[in-house]
């Protein structure tokens, strides 16, 4: 849908044509030539011919910050700015439903939790807040969250909280003597978009199970920082978590915004870890030796994008900005009446 329509994203047609960093359409000999080498790779992101030039719009929220597929045609969405989960269809940019989660995250409605990432590993939808501290540097007890919520395959619409949120991940973290060398603790004592603070940003399955934890900082040594947790399940009945050993993943000085598991690679938003900076998009195989590599020809300046999700039995992605700062007419998109909120979405296509 373009931009202020209501029209449904549309996949795109085989006539797609590469589009080159600064917007520019290439030449049909540089397409060929292109093309024979981007075929030797095991998979790559374009964008459509279309998609260049639009920009599908959701509304009834701004700040987009984790979101989740539910069946082939919604998906759900989590704002870091309230404690509630909404719900979409892909062909209708208002929402479906929402859900309320303050009474079981046990904190009060405009009081947010700060939700950053969420996974889908069967029926369950894991989700991460930031633990970290508030942009002012002051410890939230309520920013430390993990939980659950469990979708029904038969009424995409609908999704209940399951077990219990565990609140401790972060003393976890400063304990675990395979994450010492991160000094996590030091990082937790500081605001989190300040040099070497602590701000959990990315959520992931693992494909036999387990998730992965993306840091939009710290980024030590200026490398993305990966914790693997391997008994998430476990963790929601107040079991303590099981770490694999860190991974750390070269992003060009960036840190981890958004990371989804696309086919049998990982799609990862990397940006910096305050405001300013520039986002790009990667793809990686998933072995910690393996180096992310950056996809050519996505355009993701404009936007602040947050969240990905894998739309199911497609081969299409799609991209998420967390609108809140962007100003219409002097006025931030979060400082409006929830009925004028809106956030972007972009679809990537994975040829």
């Amino acid at each position: 849908m373009a931009e202020g329509a209501g029209s449904a994203p549309q996949a795109f047609p085989p006539n797609a044509m590469l589009v080159g960093r600064h917007g520019a359409i290439m030449p049909p000999k540089r397409m060929r030539f292109i093309a024979k080498l981007l075929a030797l790779a095991p998979a790559v992101f374009l964008i459509g011919q279309s998609s260049a030039q639009q920009i599908h719009t959701y509304t009834g929220l701004c700040d987009a910050s984790a979101a989740s597929a539910l069946g082939k045609d919604h998906f759900v969405v989590a704002d870091d700015e309230r404690n509630t989960l909404v719900i979409y269809k892909l062909n209708q940019p208002e929402p479906a439903h929402s859900i309320d989660l303050s009474a079981f995250l046990g904190t009060k409605e405009d009081k947010e939790s700060d939700i950053e990432g969420a996974a889908a590993i069967g029926k369950r939808i894991y989700w991460i807040s930031s633990h970290g501290r508030n942009s002012s540097g002051e410890v939230q007890k309520r920013r430390y969250r993990f939980f659950a919520t469990d979708k029904d395959e038969q009424t995409p619409t609908t999704l209940a909280p399951v077990g219990k949120p565990y609140t401790t991940l972060l003393d976890d973290l400063i304990a675990a003597p395979e994450l010492k060398k991160y000094r996590i603790a030091d990082a937790a004592s500081r605001a989190p978009e300040a040099e070497g603070g602590l701000n959990i940003e990315g959520l992931t399955a693992m494909p036999y199970g387990g998730l992965l934890i993306g840091f939009r900082n710290p980024i030590p040594g200026n490398l993305a920082l990966i914790v693997p947790i391997k008994n998430p399940a476990e963790m929601i009945k107040g079991t303590k978590p099981q770490f694999g050993k860190p991974i750390e993943l070269a992003l060009g000085g960036r840190g981890i915004r958004s990371i989804e598991r696309v086919g049998k690679e990982f799609m990862i938003v990397a940006g910096p870890p305050a405001d300013d900076g520039s986002f790009m998009l990667y793809r990686w195989s998933g072995k910690a030796d393996d180096k992310a590599q950056a996809i050519p020809g996505i355009e993701v300046s404009g936007l602040f994008p947050e969240a990905l999700i894998a739309v199911p039995n497609s081969t299409q992605t799609l991209l998420l900005s967390d609108d809140g700062g962007v100003k219409s007419r002097g006025v931030a998109c979060k400082n409006k009446e929830k009925s004028k909120q809106s956030f972007r979405a972009r679809i990537v296509e994975q040829k």
